[in-house]
């Protein structure tokens, strides 16, 4: 059963902020998924292959694979981790663009920060790509959807949640790494 954190881990008794000491737990394989949505008109959806700054989601997955690299820089109490495998799939969807990220490593604290800065920096880059064309677009739903691994256990978000905003998404196109 997994342990529920009882307070906020990241402040120390007087209520200031901190990184916490992982030093005394163990190296243990750990993995997190984590995924965005970006909600966009049907015109930008059919202008993606000609968008003259390079295909936005190959851009966007490339961005995200750096990001997650880079989140200890990014996020002030996050541990610099040695990431294993980073994996960021994007589809086309009648909607939007759908992404989905997983992060790995074997370390003494959990890759969820990166999994969701992965997510979060793949879904901004599509904005940026597209955003000559509508600025109306939106990204939406960030969240963690499975996390395994560590003392806290594992975690997987209830499937009947709402998807996408307006629907289950379908897809019409996929960027797989």
């Amino acid at each position: 059963m997994p342990k529920k954190a009882s307070r906020l881990s990241h402040f120390d008794a007087q209520g200031q902020a901190r990184m916490v000491d992982v030093s005394s737990k163990p190296r243990t394989a750990r993995e997190a998924q984590a995924s965005a949505f970006v909600l966009m008109s049907p015109d930008v959806l059919r202008a993606l292959p000609q968008n003259p700054k390079g295909d936005p989601l190959e851009v966007a997955r490339t961005a995200g694979i750096m990001a997650a690299k880079r989140t200890s820089e990014l996020i002030p109490m996050c541990h610099p981790l040695p990431l294993s495998h980073i994996a960021v799939t994007l589809r086309v969807c009648e909607n939007g663009v759908s992404i989905a990220t997983k992060v790995k490593t074997t370390a003494e604290t959990g890759v969820e920060m990166e999994a969701l800065v992965a997510a979060s920096v793949a879904a901004l880059t599509v904005y940026d790509m597209c955003k000559a064309l509508d600025k109306g677009i939106e990204v939406r739903e960030i969240k963690l959807e499975k996390k395994s691994g560590g003392k806290s256990g594992n975690f997987v978000r209830n499937s009947k949640a709402k998807v996408n905003g307006s629907g289950r998404a379908r897809p019409l196109r996929d960027i797989v790494s």
